[in-house]
């Protein structure tokens, strides 16, 4: 009796065992599952059905279990479709970047195409401007003014001195009077670094800030005339060393417009200088002015009395003016000043290009990068005034003034003014 119940009891135990066996184990392949499963939180959890546990549930709970480990054709399909357009966007991106490095290569290539094309054309025209000087003091073009055939060592060195040198950068400049020039001093003042700015204690390094009052001061440059006082016999074997290796430049203008503009600049307001030792003259010889002359500029202009521009002309033209040789450099003649058939200039501009011929220059001359060329205001007359300046002057006046520059004409390529001469 007691064996009967010890194996009921081992049977017992033995079921309850197997049946615990069997749960654990459909529990680990998914059947019965005691712990479910949490949603992942960025998608919404599926309806659960009130009924027990069923094979759909659980095959369905399989293929989301299966779903999530391994991608479907649909998600394959756009997970490729979006590395393809990353990598799209990526090319498209890069196509861009080199289409805008291409055209910032062919702007530049172009700009230098431009900038080799106006250098050639520049230096095409400075080459027909010194080939013109050569065959007028050659005698080929039949126009005769004084000193076109006497050697260099011919001028008297008190005719040298508007030739202003820069050892530094190995350059020598002829100014001209009311063309520029006091711009381009302000140039080889910085060039020559001859003035100290009372602001910094240092020499002057852009034109612009020079001032212009100062820069006609003629202790600030050395010029060709101060040679002998400092090298004594070796002055003109030296200055022909600088003529044959230095780089020489000079400016030129209209010579009828720059004439009315020394007028305008120097008797069209009180001047008391040009009043005392020229004006003064005009008024006595030609004004016929009844009683004295005001003794100064501010005077007489109060009174109203100046020199008309037919005065200063008829000054100009006077047979003993010539013989004084007070031909003032403000309207002196170039050929006078610089001597072009004797100095051969590597550079003559003209103050009708003065902007592009400047920036040519200052690269020739291999200073662009130190300064650049004043951008204030310069001498505007206009070659148009021409007609209303020569008005009241008469035609053989007018012919006969164009004779005494007939020279700087020829010689700097200016065409003859007949509407001045014949009407």
């Amino acid at each position: 009796m007691g064996t009967w119940r010890g194996l009921r009891v081992a049977f017992i135990l033995v079921s309850l065992f197997m049946i615990l066996l069997i749960i654990v184990c459909w529990d680990d392949v998914g059947g019965f599952n005691l712990y479910p499963l949490q949603e992942p939180k960025h998608m919404s959890p599926h309806p659960r059905t009130t009924a027990g546990p069923s094979h759909s549930t659980y095959t369905s709970r399989a293929q989301t279990s299966t779903s999530s480990a391994i991608p479907t054709t649909a998600q394959s399909t756009t997970l490729v479709l979006e590395e393809t357009g990353g990598a799209a966007g990526a090319h498209t991106e890069e196509e861009g970047k080199d289409k805008q490095v291409q055209r910032k290569e062919e702007t530049r290539e172009d700009e230098e195409e431009k900038e080799r094309s106006h250098n050639a054309e520049d230096d095409r025209e400075q080459e027909a401007r010194k080939q013109r000087i050569v065959d007028v003091c050659s005698g080929q073009d039949a126009v005769e003014f004084p000193g076109r055939t006497r050697a260099f060592e011919q001028i008297p060195n008190g005719e040298l001195d508007h030739l202003i040198v820069d050892d530094t950068h190995q350059i020598i400049y002829c100014y001209v009077p009311k063309v520029a020039c006091t711009n381009w001093k302000r140039v080889m003042v910085v060039l020559s670094q001859s003035l100290i700015s009372p602001s910094s204690g240092k020499p002057y390094t852009d034109p612009e800030a020079v001032p212009p009052h100062l820069v006609h001061n003629p202790s600030l440059h050395l010029t060709f005339a101060k040679f002998w006082p400092h090298y004594g016999s070796l002055s003109r074997h030296l200055m022909a060393l600088k003529l044959q290796h230095y780089t020489k430049f000079l400016f030129v203008r209209d010579p009828f417009v720059r004439l009315i503009s020394a007028f305008g600049n120097k008797f069209e307001r009180p001047n008391e200088d040009f009043y005392k030792q020229f004006g003064s003259v005009m008024l006595r010889r030609y004004a016929n002015v009844s009683g004295g002359l005001p003794e100064t500029a501010a005077e007489a202009f109060a009174a109203g009395i100046k020199p008309t521009f037919q005065q200063f002309i008829t000054y100009l033209l006077d047979a003993e003016t010539e013989r004084e040789s007070i031909f003032n450099e403000h309207w002196q003649q170039v050929y006078r000043l610089c001597h072009p058939c004797q100095v051969k200039y590597d550079f003559i501009g003209r103050l009708e290009t003065l902007e592009t011929d400047a920036k040519h220059l200052l690269k020739l001359l291999e200073v662009d990068q130190l300064l650049r060329f004043p951008s204030g205001a310069r001498n505007r007359t206009a070659a148009s005034w021409e007609r209303d300046w020569f008005a009241q002057i008469p035609i053989t006046m007018r012919r006969e003034l164009y004779k005494l520059y007939e020279p700087d004409f020829e010689l700097f390529g200016y065409p003859k003014p007949d509407s001045t001469l014949h009407q």
